[in-house]
């Protein structure tokens, strides 16, 4: 089993990665449109895998782990590109999440049954 990596190893990684290149980052908006992509393969593997629509039998093998990487990729090229540090907007998803939603779900209580705090 390979080390696990932080979110800031993850992102110094991609940076070493696209900093080898004359290009370096794409735009901000061409980076949205690369998402977007991404997206759209990972949506389209999870109905393949999941959903009423099977794969052509033209269609090569991929995995919806494979997709979730690609959209990672670009995900953290984004907030590289931005100077965006990714584990300080987790952060701060987080907090809004446990102060404005914390009502929102039903919550799991130490006996097993869900019921609203």
């Amino acid at each position: 089993m390979s080390k696990r990596k932080t979110v800031e190893e993850l992102q110094r990684e991609v940076d070493v990665y696209i900093s080898q290149f004359k290009e370096g980052y794409f735009s901000p908006l061409a980076m949205m449109a690369r998402m977007t992509e991404e997206l759209g393969e990972l949506a389209r593997e999870v109905n393949h895998h999941y959903g009423e629509k099977p794969k052509k039998s033209s269609e090569g093998e991929k995995e919806i782990e494979e997709e979730l990487g690609d959209l990672l990729f670009v995900l953290i090229c984004f907030a590289n590109s931005l100077n965006i540090d990714l584990e300080e907007a987790h952060d701060l998803v987080l907090k809004k999440f446990n102060t404005r939603d914390k009502d929102r779900w039903t919550r799991i209580d130490s006996k097993g049954k869900g019921e609203k705090e």
